[in-house]
């Protein structure tokens, strides 16, 4: 109809409002004129837009088309795009979705300091403490942390009428709120007063307590000074309490202990205050004694912890509670006056007693029934305040709080117990002063620790003009800053660096120097000049923006995160002198679990690999590799590890669907015997041959290489010293080691065992380099299924090395190498050695014979059995194979209707039973194998998972020369060809 709308195919748009005066138009406005005598056909086809956009019909073959700004507005954006260029499944207008992976503030918070005077405080080196966190799983440092937020953040003091009382602030993840488990060391900067109001600048670093994520507790005590050793009351020194005593042992950090959740002794265990004093002497002494084993002959470096020393508190985070002696001594001389509190403190501990007669402290029990010190002045108060609002509260709580000289209004008078508690406790025992005062006194400042970090992270020399910057801690020095973390931005696109600064001052928009773990004077390849965006002050849930951070303090960096993978080292671009990076992270564990991992969608292959390059930056342990077979591979070191690293590449990193394969676990190859002849390989030209043998090591040396106790880079007599002392290696052989391998710190041992009658030492040591390339190119992926080689010593017996350069260059003699460490480890009776966890198990007694059953299914066997002392819990200590160990947990759980809690944590390597080598063993899919037949088992499917042949044909690494010596020797039989 003529006054309807239709578009160009057809549908019906609306009436056409405008018709009745279609023909006034028509004569009064020439722009709208479209009679076919003014314009051409053709000249109206050209500016014809696609078929998507709207046309106006106006009469049969004349078309009228509206602008966008016509129909919609000036503020709507139009785009025309060609027919189909958009597929069907991207909607035409995408849904703004709004990712949320972290809790975040946009706003500061109010807080009991002046922000400017934190930043001021920065330029005191001698008044900033950088301390660690740390504790065994759900030992209660978060949970501190949050009461130190109480203390510091009265805005973010939660509302008492609630039970709930713990937010987990530094549980910034959500997943981290959803498990209730932290998964990153998380930092937060807190300005605080001890007892006698002097005001501390504390970096503290809250770090996950499960012994899945130790690799974060070690990132974040490479930036501490020392720890706070956080130990539940009621559980006593766990599993990962005693790793990590030890790890801060050999990072040389300060220890100062926290016995946390003393109301368990009182709620759940119900003991009296004498019990309760001997349960915390003996936490304490527990402590003392691994502190003393892991310190050895350097014990004066590490103080016995005492309560009466000060280098031990006592606190329940639920109750807002945190107490030293000296704290609680102080309480004492506000109500009773004139009393000498640093005495008073150290007769709170021990077998001290007071006599009310002669007003007297004295060894010696006055009267049968008195009581310690500790058990008098501090437990019996404690306990009754707990006694005298859980038990009658409405005739009570108003004579309690007369006699402590608490306030309470009407409504805090009428809440629950526990908000009740805490805030009585608040009231009664005040802030963290005690913390504060433990902290300042037995944690050393930046600039009194830096020699003592200096020494064992930097690989620098101490006596150059940056050693003494870093020595002094001088903000005016040059600019050493060193990395271990980095935290992804909201939207997961890059990362923020957080790292220490050292020395000198760091400035936003400042040109650096960025070195990466593989820099040294030899090699500067891993070097990159990059501009440093925005600083920061990193405060968990918010950030405090600065332009500059002086030496001493922890910085949040943006923009240099492009060339960092784990660590890095940080200086200025203009500065001309010698650099020196700080050694790579030393863990206390091995990532021995893998998964390979593949999109659903190939096409999306990139946006994985994007997505794995982040997660490795993401987590310090997590390594991801490529298989000759083109699996991409993630390494972790357990099963709750690999879970969250595959929650943050799927959702955070990537955003992609990913297949997961079945977990399986890394071998080592290594041997048991001597090498049954001289093995020998020529140069594919004919002009070199090496000739050596393969043995294993004495035990004990691979740990020793690994943990560094012994290093390649000494002189040769100090290394020959060590091995002739420890390992009773002769002198030549000792002084005589090429190399470690693989890597500088890797199980096996090169060592040169011609004589100079024999082999021209010149032309061997011309081509030293390339035999060690190819020893280290070998142990990397060993002969039977790629894997690692473990605890082998190669000996070289022989060399005829060509006299001509050209004849003996690394492609020749690389190769070589490696081909004659294979023949000769293969004729040494090779055998796989697996990884085997160490399992701690904490059951009730009735469900011990449980724990037992599920052990002995899993090849496990138990090493120890004992009660927990003060608790009716048993601890159960036992090894099992990690690849018998997946669903482990589970499995306890429902075995013991969840009352067992376990974790597992790497431990050590042990040979697999059987020969991977014999043929006369046949593999049944689907079938369970004999203890006899699981290496050979375990050789093949690794072999067959990696796209490799089923068997090690031997003739790959042979000349024909050798297989000409092998038959003479009779010893073709054992080995497939």
């Amino acid at each position: 109809m003529d006054g309807d709308l239709y578009d160009e195919f057809g549908n019906y748009i609306g009436p056409d409002l405008d018709s009745e005066e279609e023909e006034e138009e028509d004569q009064h406005d020439d722009e709208r004129d479209f009679d076919d005598d003014d314009m051409d056909q053709d000249e109206v086809r050209e500016e014809e837009p696609s078929m998507t956009s709207t046309a106006v019909v106006l009469h049969e073959d004349k078309k009228y088309y509206p602008s966008a700004l016509e129909i919609y507005g000036p503020d709507v954006e139009t785009i025309v795009q060609e027919e189909d260029a958009q597929p069907l499944t991207e909607p035409i207008i995408k849904p703004v979705r709004k990712i949320k992976f972290e809790h975040v503030e946009k706003e500061l918070p109010q807080t009991t300091y002046d922000m400017e005077f934190l930043a001021d405080m920065m330029d005191n080196s001698s008044l900033i403490r950088n301390v660690g966190l740390v504790g065994h799983l759900h030992h209660g440092k978060t949970s501190f942390t949050d009461c130190l937020m109480e203390q510091t953040h009265p805005d973010l003091q939660l509302n008492p009428n609630l039970d709930k009382a713990l937010v987990r602030y530094t549980d910034t993840l959500c997943t981290e709120q959803d498990r209730g488990v932290t998964i990153k060391s998380m930092p937060i900067t807190f300005l605080m007063q001890d007892t006698k109001a002097k005001s501390y600048l504390l970096n503290v670093m809250d770090t996950p307590g499960h012994v899945n994520f130790s690799d974060e507790v070690t990132a974040a005590m490479r930036l501490c000074d020392g720890i706070v050793l956080f130990v539940d009351a009621a559980e006593g020194v766990m599993l990962n309490t005693e790793r990590i005593l030890k790890h801060a042992v050999q990072e040389k950090l300060a220890v100062t202990l926290c016995i946390n959740k003393i109301d368990r002794l009182i709620f759940e265990l119900k003991l009296p205050p004498q019990d309760a004093y001997y349960k915390i002497k003996h936490i304490i002494e527990e402590v003392n004694a691994l502190l003393c084993l892991y310190t050895g002959d350097s014990n004066e470096d590490f103080p016995i912890l005492s309560p009466s020393a000060g280098n031990v508190c006592f606190a329940s985070s639920l109750y807002s509670i945190c107490f030293t002696l000296k704290s609680f001594a102080s309480m004492y001389a506000d109500v009773y006056g004139d009393i000498n509190i640093k005495a008073f403190a150290e007769r709170l501990w021990g077998d001290v007693y007071f006599s009310p007669k002669t007003r007297k402290f004295t060894k010696k029990p006055p009267t049968a029934a008195s009581q310690r010190s500790f058990v008098e002045f501090i437990l019996e108060p404690v306990y009754k305040i707990f006694s005298h609002v859980v038990g009658d509260v409405d005739q009570c709580l108003t004579s309690l709080c007369e006699e402590l000289g608490i306030r309470l209004t009407k409504e805090e008078s009428k809440l629950n117990i526990r908000p009740l508690l805490r805030l009585i406790f608040q009231r009664f025992l005040g802030s963290f002063s005690g913390f504060v005062d433990m902290v300042a006194e037995h944690v050393p400042s930046p600039s009194d620790n830096a020699r003592n970090k200096m020494v064992h992270a930097y690989t620098g020399p101490l006596d150059s003009d940056i050693g003494d910057d870093i020595l002094n801690c001088d903000p005016e020095g040059t600019l050493i800053v060193h990395s271990t973390k980095m935290y992804p931005t909201e939207d997961c696109v890059c990362f923020h660096v957080f790292g220490r600064i050292f020395s000198g001052t760091l400035h936003a928009n400042q040109s650096v120097r960025v070195l990466g773990e593989n820099y040294s004077l030899a090699d500067e390849e891993d070097s990159r000049v990059l501009n440093v965006g925005r600083l920061w002050i990193y405060e968990a849930r918010y950030k405090i923006e600065v332009n500059r951070v002086p030496a001493g303090n922890w910085v949040l960096i943006e923009g240099i995160d492009q060339s960092v993978v784990k660590t890095c080292t940080i200086t200025s671009s203009k500065t001309k002198d010698d650099l020196y990076i700080f050694r790579p992270l030393r863990f206390n564990t091995q990532s021995i679990i893998k998964i390979a991992v593949e999109p659903v969608n190939p096409s999306e292959l990139p946006k994985m690999l994007d997505g794995l390059r982040k997660v490795n930056k993401s987590y310090p342990l997590v390594s991801t590799k490529v298989e000759e077979s083109g699996e991409h591979v993630i390494l972790g070191t357990g099963e709750l590890y690999l879970d969250c690293v595959m929650h943050d590449l799927r959702k955070m990193y990537s955003e992609i669907d990913i297949k997961v394969a079945d977990p399986v676990v890394s071998f080592c190859e290594t041997v048991v015997e001597t090498s049954s002849l001289k093995c020998f390989a020529e140069t594919p030209n004919k002009k070199n041959k090496l000739t050596m043998i393969a043995e294993p090591l004495e035990k004990g040396l691979a740990e020793d290489i690994e943990s560094e106790v012994v290093s390649i880079g000494w002189n040769k007599k100090r290394l020959g010293e060590f091995f002739q002392t420890k390992y009773d290696w002769d002198l030549l052989a000792a002084r005589s080691i090429w190399s470690f391998g693989p890597d500088t710190n890797g199980p096996n041992i090169l060592v040169d065992d011609t004589l100079p009658s024999e082999v021209d030492k010149t032309l061997l040591n011309n081509v030293k380099d390339s035999i060690v390339q190819g020893f280290q190119w070998g142990t990397r992926e060993g002969p039977l299924c790629e894997e690692p080689i473990r605890n082998v010593k190669f000996k070289i017996l022989d060399a005829l090395i060509s006299s001509e350069p050209i004849h003996r260059g690394g492609g020749q003699v690389i190769p070589t190498a490696r081909r004659v460490a294979y023949s000769a480890f293969l004729m040494a009776t090779p055998r796989l050695m697996e990884p085997y966890l160490f399992v701690e198990v904490v059951a009730p007694a009735d469900c011990v014979s449980a724990v037992y059953t599920v052990l002995a299914r899993r090849r496990g066997h138990v090493t120890q059995d004992s009660p927990v002392p003060g608790s009716p819990l048993y601890t159960i200590k036992a090894f099992v194979p990690a690849i018998d160990s997946f669903g482990f947990e589970t499995d306890m759980r429902t075995h013991t209707q969840g009352q067992a809690f376990c974790l597992s944590v790497f431990h050590h390597w042990q040979m697999v039973p059987g020969d991977p080598l014999d043929k006369s063993i046949i593999i049944k899919p689907l079938e369970p194998q004999p203890a006899t037949h699981l290496a050979r088992e375990f050789m093949i499917k690794t072999r067959r998972r990696k796209g490799l042949s089923e068997d090690v044909a031997i003739n790959k690494f042979f000349d024909d020369p050798m297989l000409l010596e092998l038959a003479k020797q009779d010893v073709m039989l054992n080995y497939p060809m």
